[in-house]
């Protein structure tokens, strides 16, 4: 009877060990991602130029036409090579993780980089001019080639994560607003400014 007593008591003691076990495995897990939803929620867009940026969606087809017509102008009296400027862009987006296109007094642009800094993720910021009309015949090009990547128009901003065109201002704002900001920077292995010196490695103390 004593020796049943103390099997009930060892088997007692190794289920609660493993559930300890388990539970404590799972908390940092937890805890990242409250953090990750308290970050997107920390960030909060400016309504104005969110509503303003969807309205330009409508206005694609006449900036592509314009933008076609300068290029075609400016980057031909310049002798812009197209091949050249697309080199660029892809180099651009295979060296950095986060790449944003901007013009120097866009709103849009302001919006757009005001997100990202307030999001700690680092990223490389490539100002073609302060707006389209003062664009030079490399930047007019760009522009245009900018405008492929993806059904987002020729307008600025132009972010690309881990080398994929997630869109402008417009598209940003949605991703913070759904949450889904740190879901696509951890998607294209993109970490916040200082992540992995200072990220604490809780599961190795249980493996």
């Amino acid at each position: 009877m004593k020796s049943y007593g103390l099997l009930l008591l060892a088997t007692s003691a190794s289920a609660f060990q493993t559930t300890t076990v388990s539970a404590v495995r799972s908390a940092p897990l937890q805890m990242a991602a409250a953090s990750e939803a308290a970050a997107d929620a920390a960030i909060t867009p400016n309504a104005a130029i969110k509503v303003a940026a969807n309205g330009m969606s409508l206005l694609k087809p006449i900036f592509a036409a314009e933008a076609s017509l300068q290029a075609a102008v400016l980057g031909g009296l310049a002798k812009v090579d197209p091949d050249e400027v697309k080199a660029a862009i892809e180099f651009e987006k295979k060296a950095n993780g986060v790449l944003i296109y901007t013009y120097g007094l866009s709103p849009f642009s302001s919006e757009a980089l005001s997100i990202l800094d307030k999001s700690g993720y680092p990223y490389k910021n490539i100002e073609l001019g302060a707006e389209w009309f003062l664009l030079g015949g490399e930047e007019s090009q760009t522009r245009v080639e900018l405008g492929k990547a993806g059904d987002f128009g020729t307008s600025l901003p132009k972010i690309f994560v881990g080398g994929e065109c997630i869109g402008g201002c417009a598209e940003l704002v949605n991703l913070v607003e759904e949450g889904k900001l740190d879901e696509t920077m951890k998607k294209a292995k993109v970490s916040k400014k200082g992540a992995a010196a200072n990220k604490p490695n809780f599961l190795s103390m249980f493996s």
